[in-house]
């Protein structure tokens, strides 16, 4: 047996991990987008 998974060190599920890092990643971009977008309407009005 592969000693390496004997003792792992995270036993949770990678694809929930990257789930998480893509859902977090998408958040904060869209946030500073819609920061940008708020930004250039106010300059309009």
């Amino acid at each position: 047996m592969n000693e390496f998974k004997k003792e792992v060190q995270s036993p949770t599920n990678d694809v929930v991990d990257s789930a998480k890092g893509f859902l977090f990643s998408f958040i904060f971009f869209f946030v500073i987008f819609a920061i940008g977008v708020g930004v250039r309407l106010i300059e309009i009005l």
